[in-house]
């Protein structure tokens, strides 16, 4: 259980928060490379309670500016780009991608006043087909290069989800609680088998990134192997998984799932596949074709056969911002316990002017960032459990 005001602090996400500041550290996307085209140029976006506008000019740059523009506040989302940056469809003003006025059509050229004004702008880099924007102080850390992201040989694609109506805390807390997995996808998970008493033990490690989840499952017949499930939390806002595309037959298919804070009380979720094979090629560098991801039918009612759809209606149904003042945690909550406290301390790091884990800076340990992930029941790898003989 959290106070009032430790459930704030760990919740809001807007300028001048104590987790707004702390998750402006970090790498967030805005929007999938293949979104903007040559017919669609720009998309309004909310990034950590943010209004802003994505771009791509003429030639292919990005950038990512404040969507209301500073003189008279319309929105750049209907505006023009060219080869030099963005202009507003009201009065004519252009910005290049680090905030510079370039133009203001009506001004006269002779008294500089676009020199005075700067609007707002934020770096934007592509990897894996997703364009990052990083919002925080200078120097910006490097773009991590994670594994998913930047592996070639192969194919990768991405989903686009629905935009979910729930803070950030809710899907990140999920990633460490793996008690839930029979109970919410227990008939869509592959699991194999029925469960007929819950028998599985859990440990959080931290590591360099995050926190490493691992599921045990006893085996099936006596004297057999237990089964080991591991995959990490990457702090702050992914989970990155593995599975098979069809239990124990189909190939490998590697998945890293973003939960980016839109604002208080709504999150976007990419989640970008790869599958290992020796046809296909995508270039880290490239764009990912792309899909939209329905949370709901046409009804409005959740599509409860898909399994992130489960998790999703499992985190909007705790409210737009969990009341965590009324909850009872039990020894099944180490994880959830864990997150909160090493989001409280990353907080506390960034506040003393320090900087928070996971940060890089060495572009030496940036090539590819291989993350250890196990899971024995689809046959991938084995790794001894610490209270495993």
């Amino acid at each position: 259980m959290l106070t009032r005001e430790e459930n704030e602090a760990l919740t809001r996400v807007g300028p001048g928060t104590p987790a707004g500041q702390l998750l402006r550290r970090y790498w967030h996307p805005v929007v999938a490379a293949g979104e903007l085209t040559q017919e669609t140029p720009i998309k309004a976006v909310k990034l950590l309670g943010e209004e802003l506008v994505v771009y791509r000019d003429e030639i292919g740059r990005y950038g990512l500016v404040g969507e209301h523009c500073p003189h008279r506040m319309a929105s750049l989302a209907f505006g023009r780009v060219d080869q030099e940056g963005i202009r507003c469809a009201y009065h004519g003003w252009k910005f290049d991608a680090s905030g510079r006025c370039l133009e203001q059509p009506a001004e006269p050229e002779a008294n500089r006043f676009r020199e005075r004004v700067r609007h707002t702008a934020y770096p934007v880099e592509k990897v894996g087909g997703l364009l990052f924007a990083y919002l925080g102080p200078e120097p910006k850390p490097l773009l991590p290069r994670w594994d998913v992201l930047t592996w070639e040989d192969g194919k990768r694609w991405i989903e686009v989800h629905e935009l979910l109506r729930c803070n950030w805390l809710q899907p990140m807390e999920n990633s460490v609680d793996p008690s839930h997995l029979y109970w919410l996808h227990g008939n869509t998970a592959h699991l194999g088998r029925a469960v007929a008493r819950y028998a599985e033990e859990h440990e959080f490690t931290r590591f360099e990134y995050g926190i490493m989840k691992r599921r045990i499952t006893p085996g099936e017949k006596p004297g057999a192997l237990p089964e080991i499930d591991q995959h990490p939390l990457v702090f702050p806002t992914i989970l990155r998984h593995v599975f098979r595309q069809k239990l124990l037959s189909g190939g490998l298919r590697h998945n890293l799932q973003i939960r980016v804070p839109v604002d208080d009380s709504h999150t976007q979720v990419y989640v970008v596949f790869f599958e290992p094979n020796e046809t296909d090629r995508s270039p880290a560098d490239g764009d990912a074709p792309w899909k939209f991801f329905p949370i709901r039918d046409e009804t409005g009612q959740y599509r409860l056969d898909h399994v992130l759809v489960q998790d999703a209606m499992a985190w909007e149904t705790q409210g737009a911002i969990t009341d965590r003042t009324q909850e009872h945690l039990g020894v099944s909550d180490e994880g959830i316990i864990m997150f909160r406290k090493l989001l409280h301390e990353q907080i506390e790091t960034v506040q003393r002017g320090g900087e928070p884990m996971g940060i890089i800076r060495d572009p030496a340990k940036n090539q590819i960032i291989e993350l250890d992930v196990v899971n024995d029941r689809i046959g991938l790898g084995r790794v001894p459990a610490k209270n495993v003989a």
